[in-house]
Formats: structure tokens, sequence, C-alpha cells
């Protein structure tokens, strides 16, 4: 009977432990990156939603601002609604969850607010520092290369 005991303990405390190290990994893509896209500077901060996917929202632009002055907006969004955030408040990934036998997040989308297009997203590390951030439109893919600063 000890034994039995022993052995679903054992086995509970195993459980815990694997789910614990499974969460560690899937929150490694939480923090700060610093982006560079068409020779365009940026921060981008990943959290964890309530609904445990991951997002990407913009928290720095090295030029926040139009020449008048004026705060720069989302104007390209295909959504009206969004075009009304400061482009340095805007989601750029979104919907991503971590597929541990890939080591990846996945199943999301990636905005790019440049062009206004939305496009699947595949993210993963390439080293500790550094996330590969890949876009896909059908066949074609690009990757780009975001380093986490926090």
């Amino acid at each position: 009977m000890k034994n039995i005991f022993k052995l679903g303990l054992f086995a509970l405390v195993m459980l815990f432990a694997t789910n614990s190290f499974a969460q560690t990994a899937a929150d490694q893509i939480v923090g700060v990156y610093q982006v560079e896209e068409e020779g365009r500077q940026s921060k981008v901060r990943f959290t964890k939603c309530a609904d445990g996917s991951y997002q990407g929202q913009i928290i720095w632009l090295s030029e926040p601002n139009n020449a008048d002055g004026t705060r720069k907006m989302d104007t390209k969004n295909p959504n009206p609604e969004l075009r009304k955030v400061p482009a340095d408040q805007v989601v750029i990934v979104y919907g991503i969850r971590y597929d541990a036998a890939k080591k990846a997040w996945s199943g999301g989308k990636v905005y790019k607010p440049i062009n206004g297009k939305i496009y699947k997203v595949e993210c993963s590390f390439d080293d500790e520092k550094t996330l590969r951030v890949k876009g896909s439109l059908g066949p074609i893919s690009l990757s780009r290369y975001w380093k986490k600063i926090e």
C-alpha cells in the first residue's frame, strides 16, 4: 500500500513538473524585442493573453510622428476602426500558441502596418535572444529576426 501511495505521489509530482516546464518554454516569447523593418526601428512587447495565446504589440517607434508633428496612426489597417490606433500601440502579432513538439508559436497572424497586409505567422528562437518571425501568404514566406532586449 505504501509503495502505491509513493508511486502515485511521484506520478503527480512529475505531471506538475512537466506542465511547469512546458509553461516555461511557452512563456519564453514574453518580453521586449528590437525590430527593424524597411529601415524603421521599433520595439515590440510580447505578452500572454487571458485565453493562453500570445500577442506582440508595438510599444515604441523611432519616428512616432508625421513630418507635420502629428502622431502617426495605423492608417493602412484593413479594419477601419483600428485606423484610429496610434502607430506606436498597434498589435502586430496575435493569436499564436506554443507547440512544444515544434518548439514554435503558430496559429495566429502577423500584421504589417507599412502595407496593411495580414499574414500567417510562426515564431521560433534561433538562439536565446533571436526570435525568428516567419510570415507566410500561400507558398511564399519571409522571415525577420527580432532581438530580445528585455
